[in-house]
């Protein structure tokens, strides 16, 4: 995927973020997401910073979390779910066609983090989403490429991950195959979609 598609897709996900976030009842709200310790609301207050927060603010969060970076991504996502939901859908949906990255973002990064969020959100509500193909392709690149936060290649030393849906493999050993959305919230830590692989259990 190039730049422009790439963005086109951040934007078409955001969108669609939104509309899904805008059905959601009080209780879907407060309802836990697959983030570790983040209801559904804290993942759309994620969400809805990444094209706003700058890099003086950035840093001020930092100092704050005592120069953890994931304490600093849980506090900031922590007060800005303070916000009315309504304020955090407009937010999100007012990051469509606002190409800005995150301070120390990349392009796959963003596309990545969307991808991943959305699921976050919608597989705990029992939400059917889909990511497009081509850029769960480029997550799951981002994704074995990069160490922290996620360390994927040392947490899956030993096994190949072989999409079943898609042109798509990484690493070497026992096979862990399947759709590679679910691959990608494997990636990424999560395990709520292992049911959905072969070659591994919860």
């Amino acid at each position: 995927m190039d730049e422009t598609r790439t963005w086109q897709t951040i934007d078409s996900e955001r969108a669609a973020t939104a509309d899904l976030l805008t059905g959601l009842t009080d209780e879907q709200w407060s309802h836990p997401s697959l983030c570790a310790g983040w209801t559904v609301r804290e993942v759309a207050a994620h969400l809805s910073l990444a094209h706003r927060i700058k890099a003086g603010t950035a840093f001020r969060a930092f100092v704050r979390a005592r120069g953890s970076f994931n304490r600093m991504v849980d506090q900031t996502a922590r007060d800005e779910a303070r916000r009315p939901p309504a304020d955090l859908v407009a937010e999100l949906r007012g990051a469509v066609g606002l190409h800005r990255l995150a301070p120390g973002q990349t392009l796959k990064n963003a596309l990545m983090d969307t991808l991943v969020h959305t699921q976050d959100i919608a597989v705990p509500l029992g939400i059917e989403r889909h990511m497009p193909l081509d850029a769960a392709v480029v997550a799951a690149d981002d994704l074995w490429r990069m160490g922290f936060p996620f360390h994927a290649r040392r947490r899956l030393a030993g096994h190949r991950l072989v999409a079943t849906d898609t042109d798509w493999a990484a690493g070497e050993g026992a096979e862990i195959s399947g759709p590679i959305e679910a691959l990608v919230m494997l990636l990424a830590g999560r395990t709520a979609t292992i049911p959905r692989l072969t070659g591994i259990t919860a």
